[in-house]
């Protein structure tokens, strides 16, 4: 298989400088029906996510490479992975983490080592890793706060791993901080921007701070989402309230401000690559629907899609 040759090239040119891989299959299976929808795709696996996720996908035709880096517990949190070369970087800037916990997935396909990559998105740990290294990540609906999802450079790949082929026309709401959050101004502004496909309309968003349900592990229904799905397709925000953040962690800032009420609701999420800001670094926009619409999410990301750029490393 050509495309899995080039995908293990790509690797040995960036891995000693990304470390993405926490290991790499060598002599992958290329047994694989031609006639399958991602017959011969490379792909890379976050490690220790559900089996059953990976062979769902092995059964679309994916070649599975490798194991992707997660954190390794060295720290109290959750935005970068590591193996045992180092720590997992930003191919957009080396001194800055990808993100996590689904590190080493989202530098996979950032830097263009494969063009699929799993994750599990516990508190944004798909999104919040896909925003900052400019790629797409989607989280599905979910009736647990971890949810399964992939990380793409083509949107057009979700259509295929969702088992989609309906085509939805989105309305969509704007939030820049869903009532609680403090975002910078130029997250938000550049979020804001690369929403204007969709037309948003601007909405006052009351939701609460979602720290303490999670701290004590309450998830369910939130009404002021269920009203507001009531009135629109989409709710859109900023993926992060600011860019990432160095090796030596987040400091008192919650980058998951953003994206975890919707691991408590089981609402279906996406982190669209929004464009740049100042430092050169990727920002993202996050997409939120209905529970089960997540066509309603692939439709935003193909609208707003833009040509996929590699990471310079």
């Amino acid at each position: 298989m050509p495309e899995v040759r080039e995908a293990l090239a790509r690797l040995d040119v960036v891995e000693p400088t990304l470390c993405a891989f926490h290991e790499v299959f060598r002599s992958p299976d290329l047994d694989v029906d031609p006639s399958l929808p991602f017959a011969g795709m490379p792909i890379a696996v976050k490690r220790g996510e559900r089996r059953s996720h990976r062979e769902a996908l092995v059964a679309k035709g994916c070649i599975p490479i490798g194991l992707t880096t997660t954190p390794d517990g060295s720290t109290p949190w959750q935005t970068w992975g590591r193996n045992s070369r180092g720590v997992t970087r930003n191919p957009w800037n080396l001194d800055r983490t990808p993100g996590g916990s689904s590190a080493g997935s989202a530098v996979a396909v950032a830097s263009g080592v494969v063009p699929l990559a799993t994750g599990v998105d516990g508190a944004g740990s798909i999104r919040v890793p896909a925003a900052w290294c400019g790629v797409y990540g989607l989280k599905t609906t979910s009736s647990e706060r971890a949810a399964v999802g992939v990380f793409v450079r083509d949107p057009s790949l979700l259509m295929t791993y969702l088992d989609l082929d309906e085509v939805s026309s989105p309305t969509a709401v704007w939030s820049a901080d869903l009532g609680f959050a403090d975002v910078d101004d130029e997250q938000a502004g550049i979020a804001w921007r690369a929403a204007a496909p969709l037309s948003p309309r601007p909405v006052d968003l009351g939701l609460p701070d979602p720290a303490d349900d999670w701290y004590a592990h309450r998830c369910g229904p939130s009404p002021v989402l269920d009203e507001l799905f009531q009135t629109a397709d989409l709710l859109l925000t900023p993926t992060t309230p600011g860019p990432p953040h160095g090796h030596d962690g987040p400091g008192s800032r919650i980058n998951t401000a953003l994206t975890w009420t919707f691991n408590l609701s089981g609402h279906p999420a996406i982190s669209i690559p929004a464009g740049f800001d100042a430092e050169g670094l990727p920002v993202g926009l996050q997409a939120v629907a209905r529970h089960g619409r997540e066509v309603d999410l692939v439709a935003a990301a193909r609208l707003i899609a833009k040509p996929p750029r590699l990471g310079p490393t």
